[in-house]
């Protein structure tokens, strides 16, 4: 096996989002569960100031996180810098404040109302993209999609993203923004090694739209690094310790699947690099992926992850990841349509 590696850890890549002229990093910054909740503030700015250093422009963040503190951590994070050299990225949808009948879902109310306390939190006049943090049942896409093309027009932002949508529901928010003029450039579901939904349906039609993933939890909720082993308790601190991480961690710590994960590291060793940046090179070798989310708790653990920016697998080593992850992959392309409640939920 060979792996081509990028030594320089100022040099993240740039790809485009979609078929827009908007470049963004590869390696993307995103604050769920640290900032705000697990992380003091001093070590939460460290750690963006490193991911600046490394050469990370784009920052991924959402209203809902922390119940809209993350929003304003990262704005402290990111004072001074000069705002025309980011790329900013935020979301709406699930329920913040008092959780009031409209305080959540993708209605022209909370929509509007959701930039307006996110550019307000950010400190900025306007995100680069505003991105549906799931798909809304409830209220007609037509009232969404209109809602996100004013939005577009008023300048408060620049590109419009989906988390979480079916490739049916990409497609027909597509048709409404073509109809409406603005970009729709993305989608943003969860994507790694070992939760593979994306690449049966919502990958080919988002290649047909012009659309682009950027991926969260490449590193599986950290499953992927190896350091939670089979039979064993999981380690205090770890994210699987935390109620909402703890949550979206189920399905991946049954001991067949760290059985098969511990099986990785030699292949991580082959190409020379760490188990973190084995799985973030090779969500990033999908030509339809524009960023991977990288969170971090701290500097040196940012540091770590973003050599992976630039990496290029070779096919055996892309062999051999299947064949030791053979078994317990999700791949199954419904799993995406259950990430959108039904109804509106304000738990």
């Amino acid at each position: 096996m060979s792996t081509v590696i990028n030594e320089e850890v100022d040099d993240v890549e740039h790809r485009f989002l979609g078929n827009s002229g908007f470049k963004i990093s590869e390696i993307t910054y995103g604050n769920w569960i640290t900032h705000g909740s697990q992380v003091e503030l001093d070590a939460a700015i460290a750690t963006v100031r490193a991911a600046l250093d490394a050469g990370i422009t784009t920052f991924d963040t959402a209203d809902v996180y922390a119940d809209t503190a993350a929003e304003v951590v990262l704005a402290d994070a990111l004072k001074g810098q000069r705002r025309e050299s980011l790329e900013i990225f935020t979301k709406v949808y699930f329920p913040i404040g008092p959780k009031g009948p409209n305080d959540t879902g993708l209605s022209r109310k909370h929509v509007m109302d959701g930039i307006h306390g996110s550019l307000r939190r950010l400190g900025t006049d306007y995100v680069d993209l505003f991105q549906a943090h799931r798909y809304d049942y409830e209220t007609p896409l037509e009232e969404t999609m209109q809602a996100f093309a004013d939005i577009v027009r008023q300048g408060k932002a620049l590109y419009i993203g989906v988390s979480e949508w079916t490739a049916e529901q990409l497609r027909a928010g597509h048709a409404l923004a073509r109809e409406l003029r603005f970009p729709l450039v993305s989608n943003q579901p969860q994507y790694s090694m070992l939760y593979r939904v994306i690449e049966r349906e919502v990958v080919p039609t988002s290649e047909e739209l012009g659309m682009s993933q950027i991926v969260w939890s490449p590193v599986a909720m950290g499953v992927l690094t190896g350091k939670y082993l089979p039979g064993a308790p999981v380690p205090d601190g770890s994210r699987a310790t935390d109620a909402t991480g703890g949550f979206f961690m189920k399905r991946f710590l049954e001991d067949d699947v760290l059985t098969a994960v511990q099986r990785l590291k030699p292949v991580a060793e082959q190409a020379g690099l760490t188990m973190p940046q084995l799985a973030i090179a090779w969500v990033l070798q999908n030509d339809n992926v524009a960023a991977a989310l990288v969170g971090a708790s701290r500097p040196e653990q940012l540091r770590s992850n973003v050599k992976a920016a630039g990496v290029r697998l070779d096919a055996d080593t892309l062999a051999a990841i299947d064949e030791a992850l053979a078994g317990v992959v999700v791949d199954d392309p419904a799993l995406t349509e259950k990430s959108s409640p039904r109804t509106r939920w304000t738990d």
